[in-house]
C-alpha cells in the first residue's frame, strides 16, 4: 500500500518537527494500599519510544517532546495505571498509587466465560489480520510470543474476545520498531465484522546497520502518508490542503447519504486554539465526516476485500458524537479518543503500519 521514497532532500515539517520542544514529567509510584514505593516499575508513554523505570524510592523522570501522552505505569501484580499528561504538566510531580489486582475476580471472570480450546489454532491467523494486518507489508510483522493469547468465544453474542496474560512482543521488520504492547482486550463482533482493540504499545529502535536504518526510515516516511496521525497533526497545523487531504460532510436525507464537499474546513470544524498550552479543539457542525486522501491511492488487496470504494484516493468516515469535541495536540495526540467512530481506509493500518507519537515526518 505504502509507496517508499528516499529522505535524502527532506526538511521538517511544522511546528511538530521543526524546532521541536520537549518537557519532563516527573513523579512518584507507591502501593496505594500502604504507600510503599515501587521500584522498578515501568513508566512510559503509551505509543511512542519513550519510557523509564522508577528507582529505589518509587521516583521517575522522563522528557518527552512537546504534546500530549497518555502515561502507562505497570508493575507485576498491580493494575495497570494510565494519566493522561501534556506539556502544561511539566511543573507538577504526579503521586501515582498502584492498587493491586484482586486474584479472585479474575479467576471466577475467566471460569465464567467459553474459552475456546485450542483457541490459537482455531482463531490465531483471523487475529493477526485484524490485529497486525492483512497488507504484504504485515508479513514483515509478527507475533514472537502468542502462546500468551487466550480467546474466548461467545454464542449468545456471537462475539470473539481474545486477552493477553503477558504483553505481547511484536517484532515490525519494516519500519524497524520491537513493540511491547499491553493488550487490554480484542474483541471482534461477527454480526457486524467490526474489530475493536485496545491497549498500551511501547516501541524501541531497532539496532541495524546504515543501510537498514535507511531502509526503516523511508518505509515509516512512507507509513505516516495518509494515517490517522497525519490527519491529526495537519488538521493542527491548518495544513490539511497541503498535506492531500479533502474534507467532507456526509449528510443523511431520507435514508440517502449525501456527501457535501467543505470549502473551510476550519470554520466547519469550528477550529479553536489555545496558545497558552498549545492544543486544537473542534466540534465539526455535521457528526459524519468523511476524510479523502489523494497522497496516495487504495491498496489493490484493501479494493479487493471492498467492491465498490473509490480507487482514485483513500476515502475514511469519522463519526463524531453529537456535540462533543475532540482535542489535538501538536504531536496528534488526541482525546477522547471514544467520541470518534472510526471507519474505511484508515481502518485498513493495522499495527504493522502504526507509528509513535514521537515519529517525526519529513516531506520534500
Amino acid at each position: 500500500m505504502k509507496y517508499l521514497f528516499t529522505i535524502a532532500a527532506f526538511f521538517l515539517m511544522g511546528s511538530f518537527a521543526n524546532g521541536q520542544s520537549s518537557f519532563t514529567v516527573s513523579g512518584k509510584v507507591t502501593a496505594e494500599a500502604n504507600g510503599l514505593p515501587l521500584p522498578a516499575a515501568s513508566v512510559f508513554a503509551q505509543n511512542t519510544t519513550l519510557g523509564t523505570v522508577t528507582d529505589a524510592e518509587g521516583n521517575f523522570k522522563l522528557q518527552l517532546p512537546a504534546g500530549g501522552y497518555d502515561l502507562i505505569i505497570t508493575y507485576t501484580g498491580y493494575r495497570t495505571e494510565s494519566r493522561r499528561i501534556s506539556s502544561g504538566d511539566a511543573m507538577e510531580k504526579l503521586n501515582i498509587g498502584l492498587k493491586e489486582k484482586e486474584k479472585e475476580l479474575a479467576e471466577v471472570a475467566i471460569i465464567s466465560t467459553n474459552e475456546v480450546t485450542n483457541g490459537l489454532a482455531k482463531y490465531g491467523v483471523f487475529f493477526n489480520e485484524e490485529f497486525i494486518g492483512r497488507l504484504a507489508d504485515s508479513n514483515y510483522c509478527r507475533i514472537e510470543n502468542p502462546e500468551v493469547l487466550h480467546f474466548f468465544f461467545s454464542k449468545k453474542r456471537n462475539r470473539l474476545k481474545v486477552t493477553a496474560t503477558d504483553p505481547l512482543i511484536i517484532k515490525n521488520n519494516l519500519l524497524g520498531y520491537n513493540i511491547k504492547y499491553n493488550l487490554d482486550s480484542f474483541t471482534h463482533e461477527y454480526k457486524s465484522q467490526v474489530s475493536t482493540y485496545s491497549g498500551y504499545p511501547l516501541y524501541e529502535e531497532m539496532q541495524g546497520n546504515d543501510a537498514q536504518k535507511q531502509q526503516w526510515e523511508t518505509a515509516r516516511q512512507a507509513a505516516y502518508k495518509g494515517s490517522l496521525l497525519h490527519l491529526m497533526r495537519s488538521v493542527y497545523n491548518r495544513d490539511l490542503k497541503g498535506q492531500e487531504f479533502e474534507i467532507q460532510f456526509i449528510v443523511n436525507n431520507n435514508g440517502t447519504e449525501n456527501a457535501i464537499k467543505i470549502k473551510d474546513p476550519y470554520g466547519a470544524f469550528n477550529y479553536k486554539k489555545d496558545d497558552s498550552i498549545q492544543t486544537v479543539e473542534i466540534i465539526p457542525n455535521q457528526p459524519g465526516v468523511g476524510i479523502l486522501f489523494s497522497g496516495e491511492k487504495p491498496s489493490v488487496a484493501y479494493l479487493n476485500d471492498n467492491t465498490g470504494e473509490p480507487s482514485a484516493f483513500q476515502f475514511s468516515m469519522l463519526n463524531f458524537r453529537p456535540n462533543e469535541s475532540i482535542v489535538i495536540e501538536q504531536n496528534g495526540y488526541f482525546y477522547d479518543q471514544n467520541d470518534i467512530t472510526i471507519s474505511g481506509y484508515l481502518t485498513w493500518d493495522k499495527v504493522a503500519q502504526q507509528l509513535p507519537y514521537d515519529f517525526v515526518y519529513y516531506r520534500n
